[in-house]
């Protein structure tokens, strides 16, 4: 089992420092909330982890070894989920990711219709379904619930309750609240 741990990341936004100080440890099955206001670095520090922003100060460890030595292998374990969902239009949910992740969204009867007749709540479901079409042991997920009815944010805990069970752990930055249990919360 895997364990994240980091240790007084700093993150830039731009020119300005966003993030300082940040620490936290993950363990098999863990959970954490990114909560604190527009602009206070949830995304930025989404996208520090995964290795798309530099960390200006800081360590990242995967398993007691540097996670971003080898960015290859740091990106194999990670499914990512940004703020917007980079869903292909002209291409079908059928296309882009199994029929057996569509119906864990509820996308099924939809799978074979281009992807761009589709509403935001179903584009971001299809954008949640190819997070979970490939098991990953890290979620990486900012905002996940936008867009979503009480129906697919159903599915969608559901979802991370799998990932938890299976050992994945799971980042996510919300604004609203995501009912699970045992759930760590970092405030931004």
């Amino acid at each position: 089992m895997h364990l994240l741990t980091a240790q007084k990341l700093a993150i830039f936004r731009g020119e300005r420092l966003v993030l300082n100080g940040v620490s936290f440890a993950l363990r098999p099955g863990g959970i954490l909330l990114l909560r604190g206001a527009n602009g206070a670095g949830k995304s930025s520090l989404l996208r520090a982890l995964a290795g798309l922003t530099p960390l200006v100060s800081g360590d990242l460890f995967w398993d007691d070894l540097p996670a971003l030595a080898d960015r290859e292998a740091h990106a194999a374990r990670i499914g990512w989920l940004g703020h917007q969902d980079a869903v292909k239009p002209a291409l079908t949910p059928a296309e882009q990711v199994p029929r057996s992740a569509l119906t864990l969204v509820g996308l099924e009867r939809f799978a074979d219709l281009p992807t761009r007749f589709l509403s935001a709540g179903q584009k971001r479901r299809l954008a949640i379904a190819r997070v979970a079409a490939t098991p990953k042991a890290l979620w990486l997920l900012d905002e996940p619930t936008t867009g979503l009815d009480s129906a697919s944010i159903e599915r969608f805990l559901a979802l991370c309750s799998a990932q938890r069970a299976r050992g994945g752990m799971i980042i996510a930055s919300t604004h609203t609240p995501i009912d699970l249990p045992n759930t760590e919360v970092l405030a931004l």
